[in-house]
């Protein structure tokens, strides 16, 4: 692997049952940018960020992270994962489930606070995880992959039922951490996230219908927003 490469993807191919849910798929994840993983539900992006952190079944092909091999045992410390389905404990306050993930990665308990801050959780800290709205919810999983000095953070849909405010201030928090030297694999089927990124996987039906910064896509497609050009290359896909 490249030193400016954080994640590495040769070849991979995920089965499930008769159904091929990734293709042969390939890219690369450079350190200290943030790359937007879109499309629309049932494209395969889940099963592609699985593959990365270590979690997924694979059926051939190669994923290296941040210079060994997806899952192993030295990376847990160093990437953060934050899932669509909340992994917090709901019968846990906020401050709780952060101090008890904060023992398990070994973070400072000076972290607690730190992230809670950064996501938006303030004055929520004694409160049961089990009252908290949707939006509260995913801020709470993102406050945990936050926790120590993740190298690599893996999002999934990270901003989902969050109002715009809060959306806006997150991805800011995302640029810092990339300007840090983090990288960040942030996936999303809300196309007008697409512009926040430096560079942009489009995917559809388990394959990539393109790897490039957002101006090159709108350049290639001759579209005037990210939409349309995800639109234009699923037409020219469907033509060919």
């Amino acid at each position: 692997m490249t030193s400016s490469a954080a994640v590495e993807v040769t070849g991979l191919r995920v089965r499930r049952g008769n159904r091929l849910v990734l293709r042969d798929v390939s890219c690369t994840i450079p350190r200290g940018s943030v790359t937007g993983l879109l499309g629309p539900s049932g494209c395969g992006k889940t099963t592609l960020l699985r593959s990365v952190v270590g979690v997924q079944i694979v059926e051939s092909g190669e994923v290296t992270v941040l210079g060994a091999p997806a899952g192993s045992p030295g990376l847990r410390n160093r990437i953060g994962y934050a899932t669509q389905s909340p992994s917090v404990y709901a019968d846990l306050t906020v401050g709780q489930n952060l101090r008890y993930f904060a023992a398990v990665l070994r973070a400072p308990r000076s972290d607690v606070r730190r992230v809670i801050d950064e996501v938006g959780l303030g004055g929520h800290e004694e409160q049961l995880v089990s009252s908290l709205s949707g939006g509260e919810l995913s801020r709470t999983s993102l406050a945990v992959a936050l926790l120590g000095k993740p190298e690599l953070l893996v999002l999934d849909e990270p901003t989902v039922g969050l109002d715009p405010l809060l959306r806006d201030e997150l991805w800011m928090l995302f640029r810092v951490l990339a300007d840090r030297g983090v990288a960040l694999l942030v996936s999303s089927h809300v196309m007008d996230e697409a512009a926040r990124c430096e560079r942009l996987l489009l995917m559809r039906d388990g394959a990539f219908l393109a790897d490039d910064t957002p101006s090159a896509l709108l350049s290639a497609t001759d579209t005037s927003d990210l939409e349309q050009a995800f639109l234009s290359l699923v037409r020219a896909k469907e033509a060919a």
